[in-house]
């Protein structure tokens, strides 16, 4: 079985601050990790690698620093890896970058695709569905267990109040949520055995895409403004008898206009 995985490296979100004045993000000196999610979605594919035999692909579009995250994908077990960079790629919104990452992977064979349910850094759960709808295969979200029959898959799908199980024959798209599996660590000797010469590297001139189609150009949204949460005021604590303390609340209650 091909395996592809769609992963991508994101700033630590619990180190991500932004900038009051621009409302823009303060990436200096913050720490870039895998995609959490992307990462359950390579530790599946590392699985059914495992059970079935195959040979697991990772992609990533981003800047060349991005190979770091490739480069643990490497380490985790993934056969190959591929970088799509490239200044045209910039400023993508969710429909620019599955267009670009959906020509990617039409130069590969593959049986599977996996992704992360949904980034970190923008938690809008859009691209791989779109990926899906690009190369017109099918897909099952927020997967949470995935058995192999042949060329049939059975999911089992996350719901708000329980699951589904779903059958989908190959090729076809998943996306995975944390409930899938429990990531596994870096493979030491291939830490040691890995290097950045192994990521291939892709531009937008290798990808059948209109370039009008990519990056800022191909974008129809645009961020208009990022802000953070406002910081909640002190509490009042209210040191009275309990009538009184509730005669006192329900006062302020009503001069908020609460009730």
């Amino acid at each position: 079985m091909n395996i592809v995985v769609c992963l991508k490296q994101v700033p630590d979100t619990t180190a991500v601050k932004i900038d009051p004045k621009t409302g823009t993000l303060i990436r200096d000196g913050v720490p870039a990790i895998i995609n959490p999610e992307d990462k359950h979605a390579l530790e599946g594919a590392l699985q059914l690698k495992e059970q079935v035999g195959g040979k697991v692909t990772v992609l990533s579009m981003g800047i060349p620093n991005a190979k770091a995250a490739l480069r643990e994908a490497l380490c985790m077990g993934a056969d190959e890896a591929v970088l799509l960079t490239d200044r045209v790629l910039g400023g993508a919104d969710t429909l620019a970058t599955s267009k670009a990452i959906a020509g990617l992977i039409k130069k590969f064979d593959y049986d599977l695709i996996f992704a992360g349910r949904q980034a970190i850094d923008g938690d809008t759960a859009q691209v791989g569905p779109e990926i899906a709808e690009h190369l017109g295969i099918p897909q099952v979200t927020y997967v949470q267990n995935v058995e192999v029959d042949g060329d049939k898959l059975t999911v089992k799908r996350a719901l708000e109040d329980g699951y589904q199980v779903v059958e989908v024959k190959t090729p076809c798209l998943l996306t995975a949520i944390e409930e899938l599996n429990e990531p596994r660590y870096m493979n030491v000797a291939n830490i040691f055995a890995t290097s950045d010469d192994q990521i291939k590297i892709m531009t937008a001139a290798d990808i059948d895409v209109d370039a009008s189609e990519l990056g800022l150009k191909g974008s129809p949204t645009k961020v208009k403004k990022s802000m953070t949460k406002e910081v909640k005021g002190a509490g009042e604590l209210v040191k009275e008898a309990p009538k009184e303390a509730v005669a006192y609340v329900l006062g302020k209650l009503k001069e908020k206009h609460y009730i």
